[in-house]
């Protein structure tokens, strides 16, 4: 039960690690008029699902908790510089690290760990960001949330921030909104699946990352990537 109710709060809105502040290339992407529907909101949550969380994202936070677990801090540091790498967009780069090291570091000082206080050490010493696949994969495991259950509540907050980002973006109501996260969450389990099978971190997602490269460029901006 208590793991629930951790999972819960880990996933939360209001968790302050700053996800408001980022719209992942969505607030560029509808200021060009590529994103102006319901439709084509339902087109970018898919690509989020499918391609960022299901092929890097996703197997990234699997393979860090994973590593969490049997402490395995090599493999983490791996994992970080290759989660790291992989976003072509420095904005990308820059809001991953901040999250990731705000939400150990806030985790840690709610619920300490030692293993969450080794992740900062190493922090500290500029061997590991986290990324933020890389400190969900942690503070999950240190929760002792299950892996695959980590990967769903990952994804849904990934998904959800899209669609808060989303409502204040384009002229999309409440009830239209949620209608596309309902329809994309219901592939979320067969998502996570194929995640647990992946051996390689991928991503192909050029007009994403076009998106986010062009945010810093906007006239005037609600959020910083």
């Amino acid at each position: 039960m208590m793991t629930l109710v951790a999972l819960l709060h880990l996933c939360d809105s209001l968790f302050p690690i700053g996800a408001f502040g980022y719209s992942d290339g969505l607030e560029a992407a509808t200021s060009a008029g590529l994103v102006r529907t319901p439709g084509d909101l339902r087109a970018w949550l898919e690509v989020c699902l499918d391609e960022t969380l299901g092929r890097a994202d996703g197997p990234t936070m699997l393979q860090a908790w994973a590593a969490f677990t049997s402490r395995g801090w090599p493999t983490l540091g791996r994992l970080d510089e290759d989660m790291h790498a992989l976003r072509p967009a420095a904005a990308a780069r820059h809001s991953s690290q901040a999250m990731g090291r705000r939400l150990v570091t806030t985790w840690h000082a709610l619920y300490p760990h030692p293993g969450l206080e080794q992740t900062l050490e190493l922090a500290g010493r500029g061997a590991i960001r986290p990324t933020l696949p890389v400190a969900f994969g942690c503070v999950s495991a240190a929760a002792g949330v299950a892996q695959l259950d980590a990967a769903v509540g990952f994804a849904y907050t990934r998904l959800a921030s899209t669609i808060s980002a989303a409502m204040r973006l384009m002229p999309i109501g409440q009830t239209d909104a949620h209608t596309q996260l309902a329809a994309v969450l219901e592939r979320v389990p067969d998502v996570v699946d194929a995640m647990a099978s992946r051996t390689r971190v991928e991503s192909f997602t050029p007009a994403m990352d076009i998106a986010l490269m062009a945010q810093r460029h906007l006239h005037s901006r609600l959020f910083r990537s």
